[in-house]
């Protein structure tokens, strides 16, 4: 599809009247606006089992909003769920003016609109889908009493349009004290206007709090207003109140939180707890709206700024230019119906957060409550658990202006607020969730071209917070021990938050060596191959481990000590290194037949040990095949998982979108592209879903992709050109996505050998050197290292030796880190952490016991933090080495090859 101009685009302002509800199969025809293409009510309405993790639905909203915007104004359903909006409910208590979009908790749903018929407020209205419509930047509803509500929406404010049936009293309720948490405001009634502010917060049951003020500007005076407090009607036209206990259930946990039953609540039908309520002597109403996180001053110049005396039908057409200028980023041909509209429902879904925070002034509320100005975009909502993954390298492959805006945003919160939150609402932090997410929100961000931030001093807090126990709970025993032991009080899901932890320090590790700081970037990378330290060789999954490095009992489908998840699940999660994981886990052979077993289910749920795609720690493990060989059944369950779990219907979102994380996903998947190493912009290469793809990144870099043969039955790469010439590797550099450049497909309906050689497999992140070296090891009095020929079995003694170029002092320096000899590896002694625990010759097993530094002229275990050494400096030929503090004495200094 081909965008010609976002003039001819902002024409088209009709194309989704209602609700989709199918998918049709036949070619669409060409277009020029994308927009025609979102269907904005996709996950409104389950669409999987509900796991426990936020109910099995998208939990989106479907109302008007600005890509990016800071004013969400949507309906809200007398059945709750988190984004709002549930499709099978038809009763509407009110249009909110802010939301999350997906999120497995609830907050804002702030300052509800409820237009009503008479002289009394009402607490919902029923409603027909056949009567409803949404398309980006505008939604309309007409009531089954005859009122028609338009909304539609500039980043910072909006304009709603009432229109009641002629005849009867046209009223409306303005409720400054309700939200989907508990709330309180103020509000005051002009002659034609009304001021407030509100307050609210407990995303996830946690304490962050926040102010929204408003202003509202009709086009006429009211003829009637009064205000009502806790159901009272009042003739004072200012009043202040609160609205009690929350809503819905605040809890992530499979016993509180379901699928809610589609009858009213006690809240549901609670009476206004500070609002305005006026009546025109009109049939048609039009309000316009300005929302401001800092003042109600701030209020009245966003809405003076970006709507003005706009009409309601000015403001639409903008907005569906604006919209149309961001979908069209990405412009395909060809394609079905059902495709297109995938596509640019879930680019759209992947547009809606993070949101703007500053007005247009430039001011902000920090985290530290104050009053800030920047002169660039401040962003907030940030669910840093879930977007991480591909949301935020998606909007920075689309935009990387605004992702440096976005990553200066983050630092700009962390320097406010004392340290990087993981899940942030607003001017506030949550700690909800688990890991160490922004470190890699900031380097992806950076990775793929948003540069222009202050990196000195994002790199210097990113750095500084992981030692925080704010940021990173578990931090000192994850210092100490290389993971993060069971029995930690703060710490959610041990064996989880250490692979989070992990993927935090690589890509700190890459931010760091981009900005030249070398110590930094080998210390993380180092830091970031501790998942060792939890792989247990025997069932070689990634497992807990207790403090005194025992194995605690195990089973493959616990979700104790994981996160939303299982250990099945769990144990593909490094990223950034496959190639030293499925070495540990026996190879290519072995890890193909282990991944075709893990997708025998594509959305198991964390109760079976299979794929969980309707949530985020599954999402990257289909990309895995390509590093062990497979790059053709990654291509198969990439497009067997586009097309099954992301539908463009109501219940078209298996899980949580969690603010765009899941959408982000399918478009990846559409491009057959995908960030798999977090920090960086390398990209594994599936298979793409259209016959021409065009990428336009706003920085006047583009990428073309070409398959004239696509189709989700043509799935599978049987050649490739890059920028012309041929290539067999199933991944793409960093450079080419910075300088932009053309890939030509071949694809075929039958799986190919292509790009499965060894040598072109993806590029895995390990410490050791590429390729190999080897040699003498020499230490005390001039000495070797020697690995004892009689015996080269498990156990056998490392020991110090006279040099005599013997196979047993012969060791090799591996990529993995290991240091190896006779076929075996150096390894301590039952994985000990203690002063004296000896070294010995083992199978190599991939555990963090077999790994070891060269720093500074010694051999540091990093699992422990201590040193390879003589005992007692004793120079006698035979002396078994052992692990000792590191003391820089001449026992711990060795020359390595």
């Amino acid at each position: 599809m081909r965008l010609r101009s976002a003039a001819v685009a902002a024409l088209t302002l009709t194309a989704l009247a209602t609700p989709i509800t199918g998918t049709g199969a036949a070619p669409a025809p060409s277009a020029t606006d994308p927009a025609q293409h979102v269907n904005a009510f996709v996950g409104t309405k389950p669409g999987g089992p509900d796991f426990g993790h936020g109910g099995g639905g998208g939990n989106t909203f479907p109302g008007a909003v600005a890509p990016f915007g800071m004013l969400q104004w949507s309906p809200d359903t007398v059945t709750h769920q988190h984004g709002g909006y549930h499709y099978d409910d038809n009763r509407i208590r009110g249009f909110s003016l802010t939301h999350l979009s997906g999120p497995g908790c609830s907050d804002f749903g702030n300052v509800p609109f409820m237009p009503s018929l008479g002289t009394a407020p009402v607490a919902h209205s029923t409603f027909s889908h056949a009567n409803e419509q949404a398309s980006p930047g505008y939604y309309s509803v007409r009531f089954d009493n005859g009122i028609r509500t338009e909304l539609t929406s500039n980043q910072r404010s909006g304009v709603a349009r009432f229109t009641y049936p002629a005849g009867q009293r046209a009223s409306l309720a303005v409720d400054a004290a309700r939200a989907f948490n508990a709330a309180s405001g103020s509000i005051t009634v002009g002659t034609d206007s009304l001021s407030g502010y509100t307050d609210s917060g407990g995303f996830c049951g946690a304490g962050n709090r926040y102010r929204l003020h408003f202003h509202v500007a009709f086009d006429r005076p009211f003829a009637g207003a009064a205000t009502v407090l806790d159901g009272q009607v009042r003739e004072d036209l200012a009043v202040e109140g609160d609205s009690g206990t929350p809503s819905p259930p605040a809890p992530k946990t499979a016993q509180t939180q379901g699928v809610p039953a589609p009858s009213a609540t006690s809240e549901d039908v609670r009476p206004l707890a500070a609002a305005a309520f006026v009546s025109f002597d009109a049939t048609t109403v039009t309000a316009r709206v300005g929302i401001s996180f800092v003042s109600l001053d701030g209020a009245k110049a966003n809405l003076a700024a970006e709507t003005g005396t706009r009409s309601f039908d000015e403001v639409r057409t903008a907005a569906r230019a604006a919209w149309n200028g961001w979908l069209g980023r990405i412009d395909v041909t060809g394609g079905t119906t059902t495709q297109l509209r995938t596509l640019y429902t879930s680019l759209y879904h992947s547009l809606l957060h993070p949101n703007v925070f500053s007005d247009v002034t430039g001011q902000y509320t920090g985290f530290d409550r104050q009053v800030h100005t920047t002169t660039r975009t401040q962003y907030a909502n940030f669910s840093g658990w879930d977007v991480y993954r591909s949301q935020v390298a998606l909007i920075a492959l689309l935009a990387p202006r605004e992702a440096a805006d976005i990553a200066q945003s983050a630092v700009n919160q962390a320097a406010q607020g004392g340290y990087f939150d993981r899940w942030t609402v607003a001017n506030g932090g949550t700690g909800v969730m688990n890991g160490d997410p922004m470190a890699i929100v900031v380097s992806t961000a950076h990775a793929f071209g948003g540069t222009g931030f202050d990196t000195a001093d994002a790199l210097r807090r990113v750095v500084a917070g992981v030692d925080d126990v704010r940021q990173r709970p578990g931090w000192l025993q994850f210092d100490g021990y290389g993971y993060v032991p069971t029995g930690l009080p703060d710490v959610w899901g041990s064996a989880a938050t250490t692979l989070e932890y992990t993927s935090a320090d690589f890509a700190i590790s890459q931010f760091a060596a981009r900005l030249g700081d070398a110590a930094t970037a080998e210390r993380f990378l180092r830091r970031a191959q501790n998942w060792r330290n939890l792989f247990e060789s025997g069932g070689k999954y990634l497992k807990p481990r207790n403090t005194d490095l025992s194995w605690p009992s195990f089973n493959p489908v616990q979700e104790n000590e994981y996160v939303e998840g299982n250990a099945a699940q769990y144990t593909w999660m490094v990223p950034y290194n496959h190639r030293g994981l499925f070495d540990a886990m026996g190879g290519d052979a072995a890890v193909v037949s282990r991944l075709d077993t893990f997708f025998t289910e594509l959305n198991a749920g964390p109760k079976k040990p299979y794929a969980y795609l309707g949530n985020e720690p599954t999402l990257n493990t289909p990309w895995a095949y390509a590093y062990a060989g497979a790059p053709h059944k990654a291509q198969d369950v990439v497009r067997r998982a586009l097309t099954s779990i992301f539908t463009p219907v109501p219940e078209g979102l298996v899980g949580n979108d969690d603010l765009g994380q899941m959408s982000s996903w399918a478009v990846w998947a559409v491009l057959g592209l995908y960030p798999q190493a977090p920090g960086r912009a390398d990209l594994v290469v599936a298979s793409p879903q259209f016959p021409s793809t065009t990428v336009r990144r706003g920085n006047g870099a583009t990428i073309t992709i070409t398959a004239p043969q696509a189709s989700d039955a043509n799935r599978y790469v049987q050649s490739l050109r890059v920028n012309g010439a041929a290539s067999t590797r199933p991944w793409l550099p960093a450079s080419f996505v910075a300088q932009g450049g053309a890939l030509d497909f071949t694809l075929g309906a039958t799986a190919s050998t292509w790009g499965s050689a060894p040598a072109d497999a993806p590029p895995s992140f390990d410490v050791g050197p590429v390729p190999a070296r080897s040699g003498a090891v020499g230490g005390l009095s001039s000495k070797c290292l020697d690995a004892e020929p009689a015996g080269p079995t498990d156990g056998a003694p490392v020991r110090l030796w006279d040099c005599n170029a013997s196979a047993a002092q012969q060791w090799t320096l591996a990529p993995d880190g290991t240091l190896r000899a006779l076929g075996r590896c150096l390894d301590v002694s039952g994985s000990s952490r203690a002063n004296g625990a000896k070294v010995q010759l083992w199978t190599c097993n991939g555990t963090g016991a077999q790994q070891w530094w060269p720093k500074g002229g010694t051999l540091v275990s990093p699992a422990s933090g201590k040193c390879l050494d003589v005992p007692n400096s004793d120079p006698a030929n035979g002396v078994q080495l052992q692990l000792y503090t590191c003391n820089t004495s001449t026992a711990q200094q060795w020359r390595v090859p």
